[in-house]
């Protein structure tokens, strides 16, 4: 019985854009469905974010009393402030998630140019790295500028912290402290994966 000694299977793997024009494999095996998979996660982040976003939008309304102090009500300037945060993190999270979507296209469109090879993609990687790092740094600033919102509508219902509300201070010690450390675990991580 005769075995041939044919080509391993094909596994899916990218081509670099080098310098010079040439094309460089620079990753084998399952690369192409990792970063697909990556994109896939940050837009379903994105999409959660989004939703507090429009809760918070809902306070921006006229007439919020706050549910601890009734002589401790914000005032049209926290209301405007709230305003201008969610709408910022609203685009923050709008451009991060444009960027991922495009990104994915890109590499599902060209996978699927080769009918005999589709899981191959000649990607330019490096622009793949920076789409990719832009796309989390959107996410980053759209969490931000989230938690600055979220402290403005702690003041709306739980009175400024100004007046030494315990209950809105207790809430944005602990929004800040959580927050801070996973932005700043999520900067790490991907600073890390970027440089390597």
């Amino acid at each position: 019985m005769e075995i041939g000694s044919g080509a391993s299977p094909k596994q899916p793997h990218y081509y670099g854009g080098g310098g010079g024009g040439s094309n460089t494999a620079v990753s084998g095996g399952s690369t192409t469905s990792v970063h697909v998979t990556a994109l896939d996660g940050l837009v379903n982040v994105n999409s959660l974010f989004t939703i507090a976003v429009f809760v918070g939008l809902s306070l921006t309304t006229p007439g919020q009393r706050s549910l601890e102090n009734p002589s401790c009500d914000a005032g049209v300037d926290v209301a405007k402030k709230l305003l201008v945060f969610e709408v910022v993190s609203f685009s923050f999270f709008l451009f991060s998630s444009l960027v991922a979507q495009g990104l994915k296209l890109a590499i599902n469109l060209l996978n699927s140019k080769d009918a005999d090879d589709a899981f191959k993609a000649h990607i330019n990687f490096k622009v793949l790295r920076l789409g990719m790092l832009g796309s989390a740094v959107g996410s980053i600033m759209g969490c931000l500028f989230l938690m600055l919102s979220m402290v403005n509508v702690i003041q709306i219902r739980l009175g400024m912290l100004s007046c030494g509300s315990k209950s809105a201070v207790h809430a944005v010690v602990a929004l800040i402290v959580l927050v801070t450390s996973a932005l700043l675990i999520n900067i790490s991580t991907a600073i890390y994966a970027f440089l390597h």
